[in-house]
């Protein structure tokens, strides 16, 4: 095999460049060329072509040639700065200077997430330009951001889950050095960095993956093309580069966790799954640099095993996102939220969320026409994340239209207080936190002939699925990408300044009281109320303090009591205990408001009737209690 390089005009004498080994079985020899030296690459043992080249330093770029004729760029390309269809440029990881030594990651069950898109999330549209955005997002209590996907995809817009270079940073939003200014910066404001990954399948346009392996399997497909092969001939070099490319943003961007897309089109059947491998790998590198690097999955299975260890049968995942929570409390929000999510609409569904996780966990659900799910009971809180928004939520309408263009500022209110009083990590979506009303649309900039066509069809069908009304917009238009770009003076505005400072609160409520921060769910529990009024209750393990959480899920006020005695979790009213449980000797508890969406009692007590106004959440704790003035028990 040859490699071709096109020099930079840096000194002959520079430093030597390992050019990267190909993922190639000894069955499917290869042969690289390129423009200015033609330089011939040696196959080892295992069937992999490397080559030692004198003089190469960042910037050169290369490409290879196999056998079958064409120029194509490394599979394990740093980066493009032509896109998919141009060369490969070298980078030297070594040459930035970080200033990161003495960042801690926070510990995960701490975090609370901030997903954005980086072309969108500024004017600008780059990695640099969201730098002078941190102070503010810390200033709010975000602690860790999670980027949509980076990985060099097709053209110079994209949402990035059709990603083809998995390793290079896109060019488009400033490339490895832009990236590695990011983390950087965000380190420095306490702020962890989350990489949303994407290894189910590879994007279309670009994609030269077949020419060099078999990258892809003739067994699986995914719904956005072939599916990687992970489990037949050869797939020991594509577990290799799956693993590899977690350990790349670990060392060489400072990365501390990734989100990992849809694990449920991942196919592997071998012993040691693919899961098991990369949990082995990232724990390895872990204790080796002694720092955490955690893994978060997006899975739609509701299968406990995916925050299950591998020694238990599971995945290993740290955690996942949680989409049960934010379909149960959606349905309740809008009006017109059953017909896109018609399993759903009960409070009892509300509380299961918060108690156990998963709402489907081996019942019929008339959307997959079969049973779904199994019981996660049990799990703690800090394995889920939970969300009244994502990128998919409005990205998937044909409007794009956010919750706040659905919904009014108490509904707004009451959903921020859901998310940030649940015993579960919470995540905000770019804007959400002061009600940014610009649209999130799906949008991408292929070159491939027909592929507009496809894509504006292959939305429809999605559409029809979801019931929703309208044609979508052509994602290919640039003016859809820049309309969904956010206005970051918003913030500033009425109502949306409003907005803000509740969820500023609500934050600083979550991260100062030592009940919130707890997410074993222990000493947790939820009561429904009347029809459509949630409580959540909270209890410290000696049961000095104790917590309610009231939220309003309906347009109309309702009296209600705290069903609870001064001192235990067990409710005083008859009608919520179990069924042959005896209620102890009730102690009057005086409750005092922390938070609320409305004017209430600064403080009331058990027997004293609260009206909860339509659309409202409050927090009321009690302070620490004399049991030696509590009735004998």
């Amino acid at each position: 095999m040859r490699l071709h390089v096109e020099k930079a005009g840096v000194p002959a004498d520079g430093p030597n460049a390992a050019i990267a080994a190909m993922t190639s079985p000894p069955a499917m020899p290869i042969e690289s060329v390129s423009g200015s030296m033609v330089i011939p690459m040696v196959k080892d043992d295992h069937g992999y072509f490397n080559a030692q080249v004198a003089g190469l330093a960042a910037g050169d770029r290369y490409r290879y040639q196999p056998d079958s004729g064409g120029l194509f760029a490394d599979p394990r390309s740093a980066f493009q700065p032509e896109g998919v269809h141009g060369p490969s440029e070298i980078v030297d990881h070594g040459a930035f200077k970080w200033t990161d030594t003495q960042y801690n990651t926070p510990l995960f069950s701490s975090l609370i997430f901030y997903e954005l898109h980086v072309g969108t999330f500024t004017s600008e549209g780059t990695f640099e330009a969201i730098i002078p955005r941190l102070s503010e997002l810390a200033g709010l209590g975000i602690n860790a951001i999670e980027l949509m996907p980076v990985a060099q995809s097709p053209g110079r817009r994209n949402w990035g889950y059709d990603g083809v270079y998995l390793y290079a940073a896109a060019y488009n939003y400033g490339g490895p050095e832009g990236l590695k200014r990011l983390v950087d910066a965000c380190h420095a404001q306490g702020i962890a960095v989350f990489l949303d990954v994407v290894y189910n399948h590879i994007g279309a346009e670009g994609n030269t993956l077949e020419q060099f392996g078999p990258y892809f399997s003739e067994t699986y497909k995914t719904p956005w093309g072939k599916a990687l092969n992970f489990d037949s001939a050869w797939s020991d070099g594509v577990r290799a580069f799956i693993v590899d490319n977690a350990l790349f943003w670990a060392e060489h961007y400072h990365i501390d966790g990734l989100r990992l897309d849809a694990i449920h089109e991942i196919f592997d059947r071998n012993a040691i799954s693919i899961w098991e491998q990369l949990r082995a790998a990232v724990d390895q590198w872990s204790t080796t640099n002694n720092r955490p690097f955690y893994l978060v999955a997006e899975s739609d299975l509701n299968n406990p095993r995916v925050v299950q260890s591998p020694q238990q049968g599971g995945m290993g995942c740290d955690a996942q996102w949680l989409d049960d929570f934010h379909h149960s409390i959606y349905v309740k929000l809008d009006p017109d939220g059953i017909r896109h999510y018609q399993d759903y609409g009960r409070m009892e569904q509300i509380a299961k969320a918060y108690t156990e996780g998963f709402v489907h966990s081996g019942d019929f659900v008339t959307f997959r026409h079969r049973t779904h799910g199994a019981s996660s009971a049990g799990i703690k809180g800090n394995h889920f994340i939970v969300f009244n928004q994502n990128h998919d939520i409005p990205g998937n309408r044909p409007d794009g239209r956010r919750l706040c263009q659905l919904t009014g500022q108490e509904q707004l209110k009451l959903a921020a207080a859901a998310l940030f009083l649940s015993p579960y990590i919470p995540m905000l979506f770019m804007g959400e936190e002061y009600g940014a009303d610009t649209p999130f649309y799906f949008f991408s900039d292929y070159s491939a002939p027909g592929s507009e066509k496809e894509l504006i069809e292959t939305r429809k069908k999605q559409f029809e699925a979801f019931h929703f009304d309208g044609d979508p917009v052509n994602p290919q238009e640039e003016s859809v990408f820049i309309a969904s770009k956010l206005r970051w003076q918003q913030r500033n505005e009425a109502p949306h300044a409003a907005l803000l400072e509740w969820h500023r609160q609500l934050i600083r409520l979550r991260r100062s009281h030592p009940l919130l921060r707890d997410l074993s769910k222990t000493h947790f529990r939820t009561d429904l109320l009347a029809p459509a009024t949630l409580c959540l209750f909270r209890q410290s393990v000696d049961k000095q303090e104790r917590l309610v959480c009231l939220l309003n899920f309906s347009d109309r006020p309702v009296s209600i009591t705290l069903p609870y005695d001064a001192h235990t979790a067990i409710p005083v009213s008859a009608s919520l205990l179990p069924k042959n449980s005896e209620a102890a000797p009730t102690a009057i508890a005086q409750w005092t408001l922390l938070l609320s969406t409305h004017p209430l009692p600064a403080s009331i007590t058990t027997t004293m009737p609260l009206t909860l106004p339509g659309w409202a959440a409050a927090v009321y704790a009690t302070p620490p209690v004399d049991t030696t003035s509590c009735p004998a028990r």
